[in-house]
């Protein structure tokens, strides 16, 4: 199965594999925490990367903003990026303008500046891969951990769930889903909800009120995002699948493809935790700066998700596949 491996072969193989110990990294590589933290004095260097793998179009767009994303959920503004562009052997050259120009655009939105990376044709590869290694810098005072939430804070969202996947399948499994029946009115609404997947801005403001925790949830989607924040603080985490919103789209997309919206890639959601006592103020300061925000849930004591459907409970402790990681394992499903 294509993705990410799980938790068990990362902690086997490479977690206890880092080279020496550095007493100026505060978080170094484990699970669930989204980015590096150096020590740098009044303030700390936030480093993240990640490969764009499992989208086609538009994928110099989705990686600078992913690995953006993840600077910005440590309460740290991202301002510098290092891109790897590996393309397939005899690739056009209108690939690579597209790729860079998605780049160029989506950096100068977020303020960044592109210093450096590789780029390259790639014996054996289908695809083009962008790989985008994002900085930023943050003040200690703001700075967040994915570890941080604890027993009694609300578990919060924004935007709707399964986002970003969304809108790659709308893009890449277009004649799939026309063949299910779905309508080009819908594809081409999904297909837009691609521009939505930064969560720079909401995540810098939820990092000044007061957030204990912030993920984003890529794959394995809400659902994997908050098992890895369970693991990360070592808490429980009760969740209302009815309270998730769905937008219209993910909910048709789904049901055609018999996939569950809560294992679907979520860039472009930012999971948080806030506390009970301060909830008011921040849900209010985030309705006026006008971020889709829903309480889904709350942390607990104990190990895992508690996800509360219609069905009954479902407890969750360990990796989810991403139902995007699954479409494209399926047999005979091309770009």
């Amino acid at each position: 199965m294509v993705g990410k491996i799980s938790y068990k072969l990362l902690q086997e193989y490479v977690f206890n594999r880092i080279g020496i110990r550095r007493k100026e990294v505060l978080v170094g590589p484990s699970i669930g925490e989204d980015a590096a933290i150096i020590d740098f004095g009044d303030k700390v260097l936030v480093i993240h990367t990640d490969p764009i793998t499992e989208a086609v179009e538009r994928i110099g767009w989705l990686a600078i903003n992913i690995a953006c994303n993840d600077v910005a959920v440590r309460g740290a503004k991202p301002l510098w990026a290092s891109v790897t562009i590996l393309l397939p052997e005899g690739y056009s050259k209108e690939i690579l303008d597209e790729i860079a120009r998605d780049i160029d655009e989506a950096a100068k939105n977020l303020g960044v500046m592109v210093i450096g990376g590789h780029t390259e044709e790639t014996p054996r590869l289908d695809r083009p891969i962008v790989i985008v290694t994002a900085m930023g810098m943050a003040s200690k005072s703001t700075l967040v951990i994915t570890s941080g939430s604890k027993p009694g804070d609300l578990v919060i969202m924004t935007k709707t769930a399964g986002l970003e996947g969304t809108a790659i399948i709308a893009r890449d499994f277009r004649d799939l889903l026309l063949e299910k029946g779905v309508s080009e009115e819908v594809i081409n609404r999904a297909a837009e909800m691609l521009w939505d997947i930064s969560v720079v801005r909401e995540a810098l403001l939820l990092a000044w009120l007061g957030a204990t925790s912030m993920h984003d949830p890529t794959e394995g989607g809400i659902l994997g995002g908050l098992i890895e924040m369970s693991i990360a603080s070592g808490n429980a985490f009760k969740i209302y699948e009815d309270k998730i919103p769905l937008a219209e789209e993910t909910k048709i997309i789904s049901e055609a493809l018999g996939i569950d919206p809560l294992k679907l890639i979520s860039s472009g959601v930012l999971l948080a935790t806030i506390p009970k006592d301060k909830a008011n103020e921040i849900l209010g300061f985030l309705e006026e700066a006008e971020v889709k925000t829903s309480v889904i849930g709350e942390v607990v004591e104990g190990k895992g998700v508690y996800l509360v459907r219609r069905e009954g409970i479902e407890v969750y402790q360990d990796f989810v596949v991403d139902e995007i990681a699954r479409l494209w394992s399926v047999a005979g499903i091309q770009t």
